[in-house]
């Protein structure tokens, strides 16, 4: 694509202004939201993201039309599991209902910032190595494979490397003052529960940095539809979040079909980078990979739903890449039967 300063001041302009819009209207005040609320701003996003495709046809064409729209349904997909996993977070920390809305757009604003860091790493890498796209796809491939094996568990944020280190050298409060991150308790300076769920908040965006831009450069190399993809796709978490919060334990099988979504984009990039070396391999072309992602996520979907009617105990879980890490406990030895003494 011929993109200049032009068109990536006025990308950054707009994601500005919604930012902006968000603030002073959606954010504004500390509030519980309610699911009418939440479906208007993610139709409203879902929206802005479609004119942006209309845009990118008519000055591109339908070959990067596709591709931003393919793109951006994979960075939404992957939203819907962060989705989980921030709930999660937000449940174990007992987070007040009206301030889950003012934690959600920190984590979009830090999310955004790290992808933003990530995909100008990516694209240089890209740009000065080919052999960036079988790392790429190795990561995908990788994690793939894990959240497969580990699709029916759910992460512990307790796990979580940051929060163990902050909670052992930051003395902090088991109450929350508001939307603060830290306060003051007998002329002391604590850390509130807050600033642990920040925490939480931004390595897992960190974590989900690393998985979503490799996903995103597989079904484009333009930084500029990676970027504008990501964005437009993070401005709707929130709402999303607020949408699937009562259906999340519903989606059974999307962490499985996000597996299979990464694995295949990840072997997407290898094939990309072996048909570059050797024109006789195949490539996988953007608009089938549009239709694939397309059709895993509905099968998924619709499998999940199956599941919850015919067993309404069925839970949906966020997946995880590794297994639970199980301590290793000093066996306890077998009580003895004791002796009847003799007669």
């Amino acid at each position: 694509m011929d993109v200049g300063l032009v068109e990536w001041a006025t990308v950054l302009g707009v994601i500005a202004a919604l930012l902006a819009l968000d603030l002073l209207t959606f954010s504004r005040k500390p509030h519980d939201v309610g699911f009418r609320e939440a479906a208007w701003w993610s139709i409203f996003y879902v929206a802005v993201a479609i004119l942006f495709g209309v845009w990118v046809w008519f000055d591109a064409g339908a070959l990067y039309t596709t591709e931003y729209f393919a793109a951006y349904l994979v960075e939404k997909s992957l939203s819907v599991d962060n989705v989980f996993v921030f709930a999660i977070i937000l449940t174990q920390f007992a987070v007040p209902s009206k301030y889950q809305q003012r934690v959600l757009l920190v984590g979009v604003l830090l999310a955004l910032v790290l992808r933003a860091i990530f995909i100008a790493i990516g694209a240089a890498a890209l740009a000065y190595f080919a052999f960036t796209f079988v790392i790429f796809g190795a990561i995908l491939i990788w994690t793939g494979i894990g959240l497969m094996r580990h699709w029916d568990e759910d992460p512990d944020p307790s796990d979580n490397f940051f929060v163990r280190q902050v909670k052992r050298i930051t003395p902090f409060t088991e109450e929350y003052d508001g939307t603060k991150l830290f306060t003051k308790r007998d002329g002391k300076r604590l850390a509130t529960p807050m600033f642990l769920v920040m925490i939480a908040i931004g390595s897992t965006d960190l974590l989900f940095a690393l998985d979503s831009i490799p996903a995103t450069f597989g079904v484009t190399q333009e930084p500029f539809l990676v970027f504008s993809a990501n964005a437009f796709a993070l401005l709707g978490l929130r709402a999303l979040y607020f949408i699937l919060k009562g259906l999340l334990d519903k989606l059974i099988y999307l962490s499985l079909g996000l597996s299979f979504i990464l694995i295949f984009i990840g072997v997407k990039l290898i094939l990309l980078f072996a048909h570059e070396e050797w024109p006789i391999v195949p490539k996988i072309e953007t608009g089938l990979s549009l239709w694939v992602i397309g059709a895993i996520l509905l099968v998924s979907v619709i499998a999940s739903l199956i599941k919850s009617r015919r067993d309404p105990t069925a839970v949906a879980h966020a997946g995880r890449v590794r297994g639970e890490r199980h301590e290793e406990r000093p066996e306890t030895p077998a009580p003895q039967k004791k002796k009847s003494p003799r007669p």
